[in-house]
C-alpha cells in the first residue's frame, strides 16, 4: 500500500521511464529534479531565446532559473502552499557561470524567504545544455509546520545568496550546506586554516571537518532548538575522495554514538575555492515530541558509510547506498563490467542497491513504493538508462521521484552510482 501521491507523473516516450517531479506525503511536498525543459523537447524556448538575438533580454541562466522556480511555485500552489513553505533547496550546476544569474532568479522568486540551500558543481546533468537542476522540500499549511527562520551567531551567509542558515518546521530542523570560510567570506576561517608553507601542522580535511561540525553545524542547530545529538541526516560533498578516511575519522568522533544517516559523494567544485568539503544537515528539535530511531539492516553494512537509516517521525532517511561488499565492488557487478556498453554492471549495481533499500525500508515499516526523494549520483551516465529500468522490477509502472547528476569517481573503484533515498512511513 502506498501512502504517497505523485502529483506530476509523466512517462518519457523515448525511454518508457515513469518519472515524478512532485510527491505529496502527509505534511510534506517533495519536488525533485526540476529542469528548465524536458527530455523530449529539450530546453524551454524561453531559456534558449532567439537564435538571431542571442544576447537579448535577461542572461540565459537567469531565464533558466525563472522557468524552474515558476514551475516550482505552480506545483506548490497546486497543494495550497507557496515558496515561503520551502524548508530546503538543493542546486546542482555543471558550471559556476550559472550560479550568480540563478541567485538573482531565486531572490526574485523567494524574496527574503530563501530556505537553507546547498549548491555544488557536478560533471553533467541529464538534460543536454541545462545549466542547473533544483530539488526542493516544503511543508504544507495546516499541519503546524510553518517554517521559522533561525539566525545562529557567527554563522555567515553570503549576501548575494541570502538563504537561511537554518529553519525549523514543527519538530524538524534543516541546516544549509556549510563550508569552512570565515565570517567575512574572504578566506578559510583561522581554525580551519593550515598555513600554506606548513609541511605539517594539521590536515586540511580534518581541520575543515572539525570546524564545520563545531563552529557551523552545531551553532546552526542550537539556534533552531536542536543539537548534534538530534541530527538525523547529513550529506557531505568532498572535492577529493582521497580525503574520505580522515573525514570519517573526525565525523565518527562526533556522531559515532549519535547515529546520523550519511551520504558522501564527490563534487566537481564548491562555492569557495579553498573549501574542500561542504555539509548540510537535517535534525529534530531537542524538546520536540518527535524522536529519532536507528533502523538496523546488517546485510547492507558494506554498502553504506552511515547507519542503514534513521527514522524521524514519518520520514525514513537512508544513508547513501552503493553496490559493494567488504572487498569492494560486488562480484556480480565486477564481472559484468565487460558488458559496459549494455549497462550490465550498472543494472547489477542498481539491483543490489534497491534490494538493500527495500530491505531497510521494510525494516522501518514502509517500502520502496513510499520513496519520496531519490537522488542518484552517477559516476558514469552510460549505465543510466539500463539501471533506471531496474526500478520497474521493484515498482512496476509506478513513477520514480528522480534526480540524477553525474559526479566525479567515488571511493569504490568500479562503482557507477550512489543512491540517496528518503521514504515515508506514517504512524498507524
Amino acid at each position: 500500500m502506498t501512502n504517497v501521491t505523485h502529483l506530476d507523473q509523466a512517462v518519457d516516450r523515448r525511454t518508457g521511464l515513469s518519472l515524478s517531479r512532485a510527491v505529496k506525503a502527509g505534511p510534506w511536498l517533495f519536488l525533485s529534479g526540476l529542469l528548465a525543459g524536458d527530455f523530449e523537447a529539450g530546453l524551454d524556448p524561453q531559456v534558449v531565446g532567439k537564435a538571431g538575438l542571442p544576447l537579448a533580454g535577461l542572461p540565459r541562466h537567469r531565464r533558466e532559473g525563472d522557468v524552474i522556480l515558476s514551475e516550482a511555485r505552480q506545483l506548490l500552489e497546486s497543494c495550497g502552499a507557496g515558496l515561503s513553505n520551502a524548508v530546503r533547496l538543493d542546486q546542482f550546476y555543471p558550471s559556476a557561470a550559472a550560479v550568480d544569474p540563478y541567485h538573482h532568479a531565486r531572490k526574485a522568486a523567494f524574496g527574503g524567504a530563501i530556505p537553507p540551500s546547498t549548491s555544488v558543481l557536478v560533471e553533467e546533468l541529464l538534460l543536454e545544455e541545462a545549466g542547473l537542476e533544483v530539488s526542493l522540500v516544503a511543508t504544507l499549511p495546516g499541519y503546524g509546520m510553518e517554517p521559522r527562520r533561525a539566525i545562529p551567531v557567527d554563522v555567515p551567509v553570503p549576501q548575494h545568496s541570502g538563504f537561511a542558515a537554518a529553519i525549523s518546521a514543527g519538530d524538524y530542523v534543516f541546516v544549509a550546506g556549510q563550508m569552512a570560510n570565515n565570517e567575512a567570506l574572504t578566506e578559510l576561517a583561522p581554525a580551519a586554516f593550515r598555513p600554506s608553507k606548513a609541511i605539517w601542522n594539521g590536515t586540511d580535511i580534518r581541520l575543515q571537518t572539525e570546524f564545520l561540525i563545531t563552529s557551523r553545524l552545531k551553532p546552526s542547530l542550537e539556534a533552531a532548538g536542536s543539537s548534534l545529538a538530534d541530527a538525523v541526516k547529513a550529506q557531505v560533498y568532498l572535492t577529493d575522495m582521497a580525503d574520505l578516511p580522515n573525514f570519517m575519522d573526525v565525523w565518527n568522533r562526533h556522531f559515532g554514538d549519535n547515529s546520523c544517516a550519511l551520504t558522501v559523494v564527490a563534487t566537481s567544485g564548491l562555492g569557495f575555492s579553498d573549501a574542500i568539503i561542504e555539509i548540510n544537515l537535517m535534525a529534530l528539535r531537542s524538546n520536540g515530541a518527535t524522536r529519532k530511531s536507528v533502523i538496523e539492516h546488517p546485510a547492507s553494512a558494506a554498502m553504506r558509510l552511515g547507519p542503514a537509516a534513521v527514522k524521524a517521525g514519518d520520514l525514513v532517511l537512508l544513508s547513501g547506498l552503493f553496490a559493494a561488499d567488504a572487498d569492494g565492488l560486488l562480484p556480480a557487478a565486477a564481472r559484468a563490467r565487460g558488458a559496459k556498453p549494455f549497462g550490465g554492471s550498472a543494472r547489477h549495481q542498481m539491483r543490489a542497491v534497491l534490494g538493500a533499500a527495500d530491505g531497510i525500508l521494510q525494516a522501518a515499516g514502509t517500502s520502496l513504493a513510499n520513496v519520496v526523494r531519490a537522488q542518484h549520483f552517477y559516476e558514469d551516465f552510460s549505465g543510466f538508462y539500463p539501471s533506471q529500468l531496474v526500478w520497474r522490477e521493484f515498482l512496476g509502472d509506478a513513477p520514480v521521484p528522480l534526480q540524477a547528476v553525474r559526479v566525479p569517481a567515488g571511493h569504490v573503484p568500479g562503482s557507477e552510482v550512489t543512491v540517496d533515498l528518503w521514504g515515508y512511513a506514517p504512524s498507524a
